[in-house]
């Protein structure tokens, strides 16, 4: 390999990534016209309109990317701290001067119709902190110590976003745990993170904590049993017991005590516990409507009569897949989620590539957050999983999100593309 090649801007970049990530940045756009459209604005140019906005907030994100190739690599381990006690700082201010919009003090107002939404840019940078602190020497999430530490690091801008309170962005965090997984991390976190959603669930659909809690006992002495009463098997169960009865009681004062009433609604919507397509449940019903009128081919760009007039709020947002559904069908949605695939499926190939333990932690990082934000985005416009409200990556209207996704993608490409360099 010459020094010309390795200085050359274009050189070992990863064209499939960058192809998947301006084809999601299209679609977005398209159907953001279409969700949005307003007739006394018909182009993209009039930047009055979302669809006008969005399309800047593509050419700063496209612009950026290229700046982002231009770096040194070492520049975003180096920096991991700086840019992650930043984003603290700026979840900390918006709680106190930040914008409320749908319920949550979550956004900046910068003037001008433009908005900065921190938590955005949090996911980013937990990411480079994170794999900063478990690539250094003698790191091993198998340690108490260290497996506290990666806890804490994830864990605090968790807290200062459900301050806000946020719940989806609050829970993408939680998808981290994946990383971990990958360097080491017992499969039984995984299984008991597993436990505790089925907890959770089962705790909320029956109402009836003691009925768990007899039958969690049930289980316990069973295992004990069928270990010949194990000395350490028993206290292991009943450490486990313990943990999971004290969960069970916790789930009933969150719901009760700490969840607004609309969140409330938003599960027991999802779970069956009540039923109000008129009211909390008339976003996701309509939802359902729209992707269920698309049919096999959809009725075509900007003739969806759901997205024409407006029957889903927040359809360019939260909801913008409907508009993917209805308009595009089966096959367009299939198109979508195959390109999001895609994606994650590259993100970890180009993980398993590297030499550098920092760029393959922060790629499964990258994968993991991406994961997350496309199964509950689609599950919630569907009606499997509560809405929560967070984005389509890349799709969705909003410029902190998809500038915060485009510079995840840009910095792993540029980590990539220098792969045989750095160790």
């Amino acid at each position: 390999m010459s020094n010309t090649q390795q200085r050359s801007f274009f050189f070992n970049v990863d064209w499939l990534m960058v192809f998947i990530y301006l084809a999601l940045c299209a679609i977005g756009l398209a159907n953001i016209h279409s969700a949005m459209f307003d007739e006394k604005y018909p182009t993209f140019l009039d930047f009055n309109t979302d669809y006008g906005k969005q399309l800047i907030y593509v050419m700063v994100g496209v612009t950026t990317g290229i700046f982002i190739l231009l770096l040194d690599t070492r520049f975003f381990s180096a920096l991991a701290p700086f840019f992650y006690g930043i984003t603290v700082l700026l979840l900390m201010l918006v709680l106190v001067v930040g914008r409320n919009v749908g319920g949550n003090q979550a956004w900046i107002s910068l003037g001008g119709g433009f908005r900065l939404q921190p938590s955005e840019f949090a996911k980013l940078t937990t990411c480079l902190l994170l794999a900063r602190y478990l690539s250094g020497t003698n790191i091993r999430v198998t340690e108490t110590k260290s497996l506290l530490v990666a806890a804490a690091i994830i864990g605090f801008p968790m807290l200062l976003i459900m301050l806000q309170p946020d719940a989806g962005s609050t829970l993408v965090f939680s998808s981290l745990i994946f990383v971990l997984y990958r360097e080491g991390l017992s499969p039984y976190f995984l299984i008991l993170e597993g436990l505790f959603i089925t907890l959770f669930v089962l705790t909320l659909k029956l109402n009836s904590p003691w009925f768990i809690v007899g039958a969690l006992a049930a289980f316990a002495v069973m295992i004990v049993l069928l270990g010949r009463r194990n000395r350490k098997l028993m206290r292991t169960v009943g450490i486990g017991l313990a943990i999971c009865i004290s969960f069970v009681f916790c789930v009933r004062f969150i719901y009760t005590k700490v969840l607004k009433p609309h969140q409330k609604v938003r599960i027991d919507i999802v779970l069956g516990i009540t039923s109000d397509p008129k009211g909390k449940g008339y976003n996701v019903h309509q939802s359902m409507i729209a992707i269920g009128s698309g049919q096999m081919w959809g009725r075509g760009y900007m003739r969806g009569t759901q997205t024409k007039f407006s029957f889903v709020p927040e359809q360019g947002t939260d909801f913008i897949f409907c508009t993917v559904g209805e308009e595009w069908g089966f096959a367009g949605s299939v198109v979508v989620l195959g390109l999001y695939l895609l994606l994650v499926l590259r993100i970890i190939r180009i993980a398993e590539r590297q030499r550098s333990p920092f760029s393959r932690i922060y790629a499964y990082g990258v994968a993991s957050v991406i994961f997350f934000h496309v199964v509950i985005n689609v599950g919630m416009t569907i009606g499997i999983v509560p809405s929560i409200g967070i984005p389509l990556p890349l799709i969705s209207y909003g410029g902190s999100s998809l500038l915060s996704f485009t510079i995840m993608l840009f910095i792993l490409i540029k980590l990539d593309s220098n792969r045989m360099g750095i160790v």
